[in-house]
């Protein structure tokens, strides 16, 4: 057991004062005035009961005490060994070019990734999870956390063509997640990269891009996603308004599979949700990290029976003073 508030001890030092005072010198000044017999009536008083002279003052300090105690909060503290949970650290690093609009995956390219990777945050518990959307350029929409809240709401709003910059630089977009794994304290950090196309524009080249995430202990999983062969695509561009046309296959498969190799993952190739939630799936199986979880130490509350016995304790003096214990002046 442990006390809260320590210090609110001090306060039961005045109530075992009165209580030395009272048995020590609280006899001395009882029957000042003359009366007939006084010494006699005050020994057959206490013949009968020895306890009543200093049993009054004994439950008014003990009852005082007792408060004291209860007012210090006193606490049944228990703990146990912080448990070993499993976790990773993950960016999903997504293509939002405007051709992920297309659906010859149902219902679109780009709501079947955020479909699929939605399913994949919601069955994870202890891992640090960060979202990078990348097109023309690359844009960090979510640090590492375990928010999830947060992260589905950025992942909700995801769209086709919002980074407003043509193009796909998938280099880019793979050093933006590996700038924001490097710091994390997970011993396993990987990157999810989902695209539908090849990279064409950024400043650095998919392959350089994969050997700096490789430098840095990152694994980057790579997603191909699409059919094979044209695709219909419609989408609201903020300049052009509604854009509708038709893309052609541009996987670049073999940068991808490269991409995954270097960085010691796989790459998977998805034309169908069925597809693309499976491979999520096999991601999920990854090796995890272990991360020791702090103490869990609880603090149950024990002042009710303090403050039940001293309440007890007073009515006991109140009752027995004025019936067995009551002095006459």
């Amino acid at each position: 057991m442990r006390f809260a508030y320590p210090w609110v001890l001090c306060l039961s030092l005045p109530a075992l004062a009165a209580a030395w005072w009272a048995l020590t010198f609280g006899e001395r000044r009882r029957h000042r005035l003359p009366y007939p017999a006084a010494g006699a009536l005050a020994g057959a008083a206490a013949s009968a009961w020895p306890a009543a002279r200093w049993m009054p003052a004994a439950l008014r300090a003990a009852a005082l005490l007792l408060v004291a105690m209860a007012l210090a909060r006193p606490q049944r503290v228990t703990s146990s060994l912080g448990a070993s949970g499993q976790g990773i650290d993950i960016m999903l690093l997504l293509d939002m070019s405007p051709s992920m609009a297309a659906n010859d995956v149902d219902p679109s390219r780009a709501e079947a990734a955020k479909q699929t990777a939605r399913r994949f945050v919601l069955a994870r518990a202890q891992d640090r999870i960060g979202l990078v959307a990348f097109g023309g350029a690359s844009e960090l929409l979510c640090p590492l956390t375990l928010d999830y809240d947060a992260l589905l709401s950025q992942l909700a709003a995801l769209s086709p063509g919002m980074t407003m910059v043509d193009g796909t630089a998938i280099g880019d977009g793979i050093i933006s997640a590996v700038n924001h794994l490097k710091a994390g304290s997970a011993k396993t950090k990987i990157a999810i990269l989902l695209t539908d196309g090849r990279s064409n524009t950024g400043l650095i080249d998919p392959l350089t891009a994969a050997k700096a995430a490789a430098t840095m202990g990152v694994k980057v999983y790579t997603i191909g996603i699409g059919g094979r062969g044209p695709a219909q695509v419609s989408y609201m561009d903020p300049q052009r308004g509604l854009v509708q046309g038709v893309v052609d296959d541009d996987l670049d498969e073999e940068t991808l599979n490269s991409i995954a190799s270097v960085t010691g993952a796989r790459y998977f190739r998805a034309t169908s949700l069925k597809q693309l939630r499976s491979v999520y799936a096999a991601i999920d199986t990854l090796e995890k990290s272990k991360i020791k979880l702090p103490p869990v130490v609880s603090r149950d509350d024990l002042y009710q029976p303090f403050a039940l016995t001293a309440l007890l304790l007073l009515l006991a003096e109140t009752m027995l003073g004025a019936t067995l214990w009551l002095r006459w002046p």
